[in-house]
């Protein structure tokens, strides 16, 4: 099967169905994703259409209708279709978000710890945050890290915040391998 490739739009209106349709067992709503995406029902629609010709996403008739991804969707925003990821906490302001799972964490220039930074990809809304905003993730599952910061940047495509890192911790001893 060839690549897809997506427009920013198309990959941002795929992300938030998939993100929404996670966590329920019905169909999405056009005017829950344009929420979600700050965009018009208008834009949604049409560009459902051109994702259902891609087969990404299937229309489902009727008043509890909307919008499915479908398995491919999942394979074309390179996301897992588990149900339940391991829980990685994320804490924002000093509130744990309940809603958001942790899918990677990507530190940059741990050699320069002063201006260490982590791009921290979630799957869940990113519409809440704002730069100066508290972060904190972790503990990861394996090596037990914490990751803390200020928010620095956030890339609503990709579902990406960017924490200026300020607290880096792990265990010290032997990691179990």
């Amino acid at each position: 099967m060839s690549a897809i490739e997506l427009t920013a739009s198309q990959k941002s209106i795929l992300t938030a169905l998939v993100d929404l349709h996670r966590n329920r067992e019905n169909a999405v709503k056009g005017d829950e994703i344009a929420g979600e995406v700050d965009r018009n029902p208008g834009t949604i629609r049409n560009q459902m259409q051109s994702l259902k010709a891609l087969q990404l996403v299937e229309g489902v008739p009727g008043p509890k209708g909307g919008y499915k991804p479908t398995v491919t969707a999942f394979e074309v925003l390179d996301m897992d279709q588990l149900d339940e990821p391991a829980a990685v906490s994320l804490t924002h302001n000093g509130e744990a978000v309940e809603d958001a799972n942790i899918r990677e964490i990507d530190l940059s220039s741990v050699q320069h710890p002063e201006q260490c930074r982590a791009e921290i990809h979630i799957q869940g809304s990113v519409q809440d945050y704002e730069n100066g905003d508290s972060i904190t993730v972790g503990p990861t599952p394996l090596s037990k890290l914490v990751v803390g910061g200020t928010l620095d940047g956030i890339d609503t495509t990709n579902r990406i915040l960017v924490v200026q890192v300020d607290r880096l911790e792990a265990p010290v001893g032997e990691p179990d391998h």
